[in-house]
């Protein structure tokens, strides 16, 4: 009998063999024609000073590339409503899968966007009250306060054989509240900030930006028709004084043009009042600031809804009952729900929230404002759509997950990321934090230093490889910070009596000034209410956040510190000519490019292109401008600069220019060495922002400087550079607070307060005030075990 063959394993089948993403010759930004090899289904780290090149070539090359691949499966007319994406500067970008980027941009601050709005966890609370609420008031739309309630009826005529008319009418419930249209808050205008009654119109009167001097604004109202435009305002009739404010739109001519005339109440609310502040103009947003109050809306009492939303109950509690809970609450409050008709959707809104706690953020509300997140919240808030998702082989990129975590939050960030790739996904995350390049299967490092200095691989590998490997990360990996032998005395206290912003308990604290004091605690414990709710900014007081930096592509850090100014100025002098050839937003553009340095080309249905100016070649100015020089170089070639070079080349010599030498100074104390002059500021990453913002407030005359979580987006060795930095601040008599979880800055610390003991309603409580050192002796807080883990005591 002829014996069997022994079986053989089968070959692996070619499907399986595409395990790598092969990326060869990737130019975009600083990065030098790197070529590297991911793993997929693995977790890679991407890690390096900052400015070494990381998000150039996880999210402007890899994540970009997907994307675009993505939006080309497209039809024509459908891209032509989708976001221009060129193609990344690289040869070759093999294996890529769908890429889900999770980064930290901001969540959109429109007035009606919450927590609950930006996740699915809104929607499904609205169903769950139509379904179960009483009394019952109609389908969920009846339940959102983004919906206002509609009434209508007429007559139409249907043609069926002979035409006749038929009497309908239609009805739509919302759940909006009609005095504040769901916004919460209704704005109080203080009608002595809109003009001043004891002038005419002509003699201008309107005191509101951009109604002055003659432009169409106040010509709209002196050429109206419907009062003396020399007569006082105070002198105006009962009709006059509402024609002037609050008259309907009226379309009438004047100066021969069509135009829509409206009182000015309304046209201000319109114009300005419905905007997100944070993206108006300074001096606009100062106008709003100061003419007007928000107060809470009387009628909803701020929870944006109609009175029949807030009147349908499930066992007691209300739509916005449910909505006002903390999140882990109202998870207990889901859970004790049983009711077989919407099992599927209990266990699916129970999920959502659940996840919500897991990920850290059970302390907010859904009806928390989404514009009211910190980066490091918005970017956890949209993990929650990817925890519960069904799509695997998918890459994940994660822009510096921890950022706003306490170390005890990162072990649980680190969990969730070990899912998503346990799942089969490939996961990518540009990170600082030792605890969480620890987890990774795959190490990259780039450097050796930031900008022109970076854009190279120095290390591939796992962990091991990356301590051994002598590498500014791999010589800083295991670096730990020691608690300060003598500590600072302080000149004085700040005395905050009686805090009970948001979640805090009636707080009492000195915090101590002359000195280096750190304020930690877990995320949701209190640590932004204490400190930006009772320091305000103020007299003496300097406040640097995360807020972005509003601006345009035109605007660089060189224009954002006022540093252009000085440069202008010496290029006029040295060359005897105006200042104002020198902007590139003025008389010096290039005319093809407007001084943009690129060409805009919409192409109608298909995606738009972005190319280089031919006539200027990028440099923004024209030929003639970049004739005159100032110490051998025309403008465009100092604006390339970068900050270090142009700290020497302004610092002696020809260029010698005192003003731009102390800007300069500044930038490259608070590490911005590497940035160019004229990089746009939309290229800034959050930490990177901040700095710019500390350095310009740097020369400010503030006593106090209130900085928010300072090492966001800084490197190991970078740190301590910035510890430097804030001893040089306190040694010269300022008083520096600062919101931290860096342990390296907890330790450097002269004095700790610690909130806890835990986040949202199980927070708001001072369980710490002392040195450093003291807190590690105590051990009584979760922020003391930590640390005292870390210096190894």
């Amino acid at each position: 009998m002829a014996k069997k063959a022994d079986a053989q394993s089968p070959a692996p089948h070619v499907a399986d063999s595409h395990d790598l993403i092969r990326v060869h010759g990737a130019r975009e930004n600083n990065l030098k024609d790197v070529s590297i090899e991911i793993p997929k289904r693995r977790l890679t780290v991407f890690t390096g000073v900052s400015g070494s090149g990381k998000s150039s070539l996880v999210f402007n090359t890899i994540a970009a590339e997907s994307q675009r691949l993505i939006n080309e499966t497209y039809s024509a007319f459908v891209q032509g409503f989708m976001p221009t994406l060129a193609r990344p500067e690289v040869d070759v970008l093999d294996g890529l899968t769908t890429a889900i980027t999770v980064d930290q941009q901001r969540l959109g601050a429109d007035p009606r966007s919450t927590v609950g709005t930006v996740t699915d966890a809104n929607a499904m609370l609205r169903i769950l009250f139509s379904r179960l609420g009483a009394p019952h008031i109609g389908p969920p739309s009846a339940y959102a306060f983004n919906v206002p309630s509609v009434r209508a009826s007429g007559a139409i005529t249907v043609e069926r054989g002979a035409s006749k008319a038929e009497k309908v009418s239609f009805t739509r419930t919302g759940g909006m509240c009609p005095r504040c249209e769901g916004r919460g808050m209704v704005s109080d205008i203080d009608l002595s900030r809109l003009f001043d009654d004891s002038k005419s119109i002509n003699e201008g009167a309107i005191t509101v930006p951009g109604y002055k001097g003659g432009g169409w604004n106040s010509r709209l109202y002196a050429e109206s028709g419907f009062f003396d435009p020399d007569k006082p305002i105070s002198k105006f009739t009962q009709q006059e004084l509402h024609d002037f404010l609050h008259r309907e739109p009226t379309r009438m001519k004047i100066a021969g043009i069509n135009m829509t005339y409206e009182g000015l109440i309304p046209r201000v609310q319109k114009s300005m009042l419905s905007k997100d502040k944070e993206a108006m103009q300074p001096h606009i947003r100062e106008f709003v600031d100061r003419a007007v109050a928000f107060t809470t809306c009387p009628e909803c009492e701020g929870t944006r809804l109609s009175e029949g939303a807030r009147a349908s109950k499930i066992a007691g509690t209300s739509i916005a009952d449910a909505c006002a809970m903390q999140i882990s609450d109202l998870a207990e409050w889901v859970r004790g729900l049983d009711e077989p008709s919407v099992a599927p959707l209990l266990t699916k809104l129970q999920h959502t929230l659940e996840s919500f706690v897991e990920i850290g953020l059970g302390y907010l509300s859904l009806e928390r404002p989404s514009g009211t997140l910190s980066g490091g919240e918005a970017q956890r808030v949209k993990m929650i759509r990817h925890l519960g998702s069904s799509l695997t082989d998918t890459t994940y990129v994660f822009d510096e997950p921890t950022t706003g975590l306490h170390p005890h939050d990162i072990q649980r960030m680190n969990g969730l990321l070990l899912r998503l790739r346990d799942k089969g996904n490939t996961v990518l995350v540009v990170e600082h934090k030792p605890e969480t390049i620890a987890i990774a299967d795959h190490v990259v490092d780039l450097g050796p230093g930031a900008g022109t200095a970076g854009g190279t691989v120095c290390f591939e590998g796992d962990i091991e490889g990356l301590r051994a490997s002598g590498t500014i990360t791999g010589r800083h990996f295991d670096d730990r910070a020691s608690l300060k032998e003598t500590v600072r005395k302080p000149t004085g206290n700040l005395e905050v009596r009686g805090a009970t912003a948001h979640n805090l308990r009636d707080v009492d604290v000195d915090v101590p000034l002359g000195v280096l004091t750190v304020i930690t605690g877990v995320a949701g414990s209190g640590k932004s209410s204490l400190v930006h709710g009772s320091i305000p900014a103020g007299a003496g007081v300097v406040s640097v956040d995360q807020s972005p930096i509003r601006g345009s592509r035109r605007s660089n850090p060189a224009t954002y510190t006022g540093l252009l100014d000085p440069i202008r100025k010496a290029f006029a002098k040295a060359n005897d000519v105006k200042p104002a050839l020198f902007s590139a937003n003025s008389e010096g553009a290039c005319p093809t490019c407007n001084g943009a340095g690129v060409v805009y080309t919409d192409l109608a249905m298909m995606a738009g292109v972005a190319s280089t100016c031919e006539e200027c070649e990028g440099k923004r100015f024209q030929a003639s401008v970049l004739e005159y020089h100032l110490g051998g170089r025309d403008i465009s070639e100092v604006l390339a600069m970068s900050v270090t070079d142009a700290e020497e080349f302004f610092g002696a010599g020809d260029a010698h220019t005192p003003a731009a030498h102390r800007i300069l100074g500044r930038l490259a104390d608070v590490g911005l060495g590497y940035l160019s002059l004229g990089q746009p500021l939309t290229t800034l990453s959050g930490g990177e922002r901040q700095r710019l913002k500390l350095a310009t407030h740097m020369a400010d005359k503030g006593g106090v400087y209130v900085l928010d979580e300072p090492t966001a987006g800084l490197h190991l060795a970078d740190v301590e550079q910035l510890l430097g930095l804030l001893d040089r601040l306190v040694d010269s008599g300022k008083s520096v607070i600062v919101v931290e979880h860096h342990q390296a800055v907890m330790a450097h610390a002269d004095w700790i307060i610690d909130l806890g003991p835990g986040a949202g309603h199980d927070g708001g409580q001072i369980v710490f005030e002392g040195t450093p050192a003291d807190l590690v002796a105590d051990r009584s807080t979760l922020t003391g075990r930590h640390l005292a883990a870390y210096v190894g005591a």
